[in-house]
């Protein structure tokens, strides 16, 4: 009667059916592989449809020539669009396009700073760092060293490099602030670590001056000479001295904790 018990048995529910594709991961994935025009064919789509991550992205490709010859027009029609549904990304993508220009398009920083400052109050902290600069040269909006220091503290929270040696040189230079060469130290430190090249040379610097932190000169050329082949400038005035103090032992010391890993790093 086993076969009867198996008719009456109420039938099991059929399985779920698998959860489609979702395309902007899909794109996300072939991006992040180097298949850029994969990613393009994926967010085309939705770009159409109004979705503003696509239309960032298109735009983004087009501005710097991923997966698509280089494109400002295209670049500004695609980021406008995601710019304008809102989308902070967006808008900070066609800041920099404004701020830069390219093509037929004009520079226009009073335009890229308005953008910035959109993005930067919806929590977007590469705009909240590049609002932090704007503010702090003073050429396209009065200068504000309070509010520079403002946004720069939201962007290094965020764990954004150069606003953490922003805040290093406000507090150097006594922008807005008391002068404290130790919290300048500090925050230098932070950025040198979060890979800043700016920040390392301005640690290589107070190590070699004992400003905010100890005299070391074996640290002192070590940052100096990680500064300089990440590209920073402020490190070139201080290499020559900061050799200058070592014999070759300390100059093979420093060497070697210039090549250390990053995470290594006293």
């Amino acid at each position: 009667m086993r076969w009867l018990e198996r008719l009456l048995r109420p039938a099991a529910p059929p399985p779920e059916p698998a959860p489609a594709p979702d395309p902007l991961e899909q794109a996300k994935a072939a991006f992040t592989a180097g298949d850029h025009a994969r990613a393009l064919d994926l967010w085309l789509p939705l770009a159409q449809a109004g979705e503003p991550r696509a239309q960032n992205n298109i735009g983004a490709c087009f501005a710097e020539g991923l997966g698509v010859p280089r494109d400002p027009a295209m670049a500004l029609k695609w980021l406008t669009l995601a710019a304008e549904a809102g989308y902070a990304p967006g808008q900070r993508n066609l800041a920099a396009l404004w701020l830069k220009g390219g093509g037929e398009i004009e520079p226009d920083p009073a335009r890229a700073a308005t953008l910035y400052r959109q993005a930067a109050e919806q929590g977007d902290a590469p705009a909240q760092d590049m609002l932090s600069w704007m503010l702090l040269e003073g050429e396209v909006m009065p200068s504000d060293p309070a509010e520079a220091r403002r946004w720069a503290e939201q962007a290094a929270a965020a764990g954004i490099a150069p606003a953490m040696t922003r805040l290093g040189m406000l507090y150097h230079n006594a922008l807005g602030v008391e002068r404290d060469p130790a919290e300048a130290a500090r925050w230098w430190r932070q950025g040198a670590l979060a890979g800043d090249a700016d920040g390392q040379a301005m640690l290589g610097a107070a190590h070699h001056l004992g400003t905010g932190v100890a005299a070391d000169p074996v640290a002192a050329l070590g940052w100096l000479l990680r500064a300089e082949r990440g590209g920073s400038a402020l490190a070139r005035p201080f290499l020559g001295p900061a050799r200058a103090r070592l014999d070759a032992a300390g100059r093979a010391a420093a060497e070697a904790r210039a090549a250390a890993p990053l995470e290594a790093a006293p």
